[in-house]
């Protein structure tokens, strides 16, 4: 069986009629980067899916040795300017759009997820460098990067404080100052660095969140004492920093991306150089966890998309028993039964609905000097990536369902598809943690500037459904649906703050499908106006319809008992003693 990683035309519906990217990028070019990222994805990243997750990294005397294909694909994906794709020219870069990146990256993801982790987080640590580093930092950190001759990693976690950054104990001790800036030592210990370390790249940047110690020798507390640190494996001179791997993590997904424990500074401190200013580590590190946010979800909806696709395939081909009713003649191919088509039709709003979203993201990304995008972009980041990271899962749990017994084989890709993903509600901030940033920061601690600018697209959407009859009813249910949400909020905010927050979860997953339904809607008056007449373009604009209608009568309905869950003032879980589980 063969499916394709992403069909062309979801994509070329996305970025050319949806989001008009025409308007920042020249059709020419966004083609070709397209066509480019297909084939190596397909020629390069996906024949090692399979062997990656089988031959994981190994520590050895001279540090972590990876599957070898992972080195080639990454030196063609740095040899044809893919890490660069999205940075000014200045900087080396080919000053493409944001969604058009995050569209070529799609494919690698698809292809082999554990493989694109190293240029996804590479980017990310590159573009943090460049926004908030000196000339000489960026010169000699992030330009290797964007060349891709160099990998980074965000280092955050650690053993003992997992999310919990405030209780983060690196420390960083002043060691003067020379041209790349002020200089420290730092000592501790990371968990859970992806690409922490590798025998494929050059030199690998490491992005330190550390405290800076006060005169008495004590680590400052909570999350304003964080300051960011570049600490590279390899330093200016060629000497080995002082940066050591204690162990790999052996996980069930993302195999292939070396996942490691490394203790800084167990032979005097390990040399790294301020960003910015002391304790301003956080705010600096939210732009690469943002970014971050939203290619784990990207990711996840790749996933989700290459499951539903290789479900498609399968039921058309798997011949297995006959309608109800008919007891004679040749079995029938599955697709044919309704609830493999149920099935299918939940795997595509759940797949393309997640892509639709992250891309959407990735566009308002481009608009930065827009006010009303910023705001956006800053409400739906956590939707983008938890919506996108739970639903693709459980849009890879359909693939598995739909193909049976071999579903659950290794002989089958939706096994592995379904390990990889398991990781993306995970990474990058639980659901639970994006939870309480989209009721707490985004919504309860805001002015309602992000709501009103949710609000404002929403109405833009069923002004424009309101003139096409098969979707005015939609643009109504969506109305009823913002107001639901509306009297939750004001149900929480008459709520002490730690009250409020009990139930975030229900709200995130609420909220989540009022946006997913938005969406569905945009992309539904999008597919009406399409013009071609052709039979496969009719199919098309009539798939993208169904899907639409699927989506509002099937998932749209679970949001009241969300909100109902979002407002309970039961203390059942809250008032939980241990002793009753």
């Amino acid at each position: 069986m063969s499916a394709p990683l992403l069909v062309r035309r979801d994509i070329d519906f996305i970025l050319h009629d949806w989001l008009r990217v025409g308007d920042v990028a020249d059709r020419e070019t966004v083609d070709g980067l397209l066509d480019l990222s297909e084939k190596l994805a397909s020629e390069q990243f996906l024949p090692h899916f399979k062997r990656a997750d089988v031959e994981e990294p190994k520590l050895t005397p001279d540090g972590v040795k990876v599957c070898a294909p992972i080195g080639e694909a990454l030196k063609s994906y740095a040899e044809l300017g893919l890490f660069s794709a999205g940075f000014p020219e200045r900087l080396g870069g080919l000053d493409l759009p944001h969604v058009v990146c995050l569209a070529s990256f799609a494919y690698f993801a698809a292809a082999n997820i554990a493989t694109s982790a190293y240029p996804m987080l590479t980017v990310a640590n590159a573009r943090l460098i460049a926004t908030f580093g000196t000339r000489e930092q960026i010169e000699e950190f992030a330009r290797p990067e964007i060349a891709g001759r160099w990998f980074g990693t965000m280092c955050l976690s650690e053993p003992q404080a997992g999310s919990s950054l405030a209780d983060i104990r690196t420390r960083a001790d002043a060691d003067g100052e020379d041209d790349l800036g002020r200089r420290y030592r730092l000592s501790g210990n990371k968990m859970w660095i992806s690409g922490g370390d590798q025998d494929v790249s050059e030199n690998i940047v490491h992005l330190v969140l550390a405290k800076v110690p006060a005169a008495d020798g004590r680590l400052p507390e909570g999350t304003d004492g964080l300051s960011l640190f570049i600490v590279p494996k390899w330093l200016p001179d060629g000497a080995r920093n002082d940066i050591v791997v204690a162990g790999l993590n052996h996980k069930m997904g993302y195999r292939g991306t070396a996942n490691c424990l490394l203790n800084f500074g167990e032979s005097g401190g390990a040399i790294g150089w301020l960003v910015g200013e002391p304790g301003q580590g956080l705010r600096q590190m939210f732009q690469m966890m943002n970014e971050a946010r939203i290619g784990v979800g990207l990711g996840a909806a790749a996933l989700a998309y290459r499951s539903y696709r290789l479900s498609v395939v399968y039921a058309r081909e798997r011949a297995q028993g006959r309608p109800i009713g008919v007891r004679s003649g040749a079995p029938v191919p599955i697709i044919t039964h309704p609830d493999v088509k149920r099935m299918l039709l939940t795997q595509k709003v759940y797949a393309e609905g997640a892509l639709a979203l992250c891309l959407y993201c990735a566009r308002l990304v481009d608009r930065a000097d827009d006010p009303e995008s910023t705001l956006l972009l800053g409400l739906l980041t956590p939707v983008a990536k938890t919506w996108s990271s739970e639903y693709g899962l459980a849009a890879c749990d359909l693939a598995i369902q739909i193909h049976g017994g071999y579903g659950y084989t290794r002989d089958f890709d939706v096994e592995q598809l379904w390990r990889d993903n398991r990781l993306n509600p995970i990474h990058e901030g639980t659901t639970g943690i994006q939870a309480i940033d989209l009721l707490g920061r985004k919504i309860l601690r805001d002015d309602g500037q992000a709501l009103a600018a949710f609000a404002a697209a929403m109405q833009g959407t069923r002004e424009r459904a309101s003139s096409i009859p098969a979707l005015a009813p939609r643009g109504a249910e969506l109305d009823r649906a913002w107001n639901a949400v509306l009297a939750a909020l004001a149900e929480l905010k008459d709520r002490a703050p730690a009250k409020a927050m009990d139930n975030a979860t229900p709200f995130l997953w609420a909220f989540g499908h009022l946006v997913m339904a938005w969406l569905w809607l945009e992309q539904g008056c999008a597919a009406a106006h399409l013009e071609g007449t052709g039979a496969d373009e009719r199919a098309f604009r009539d798939g993208k319809l169904r899907a639409c209608h699927f989506f509002f009568e099937t998932e749209l309905p679970k949001i009241d008992t969300w909100l109902k869950s979002a407002t309970s003032v039961s203390d059942l879980a809250s008032a939980a003693h241990e002793e009753h589980f």
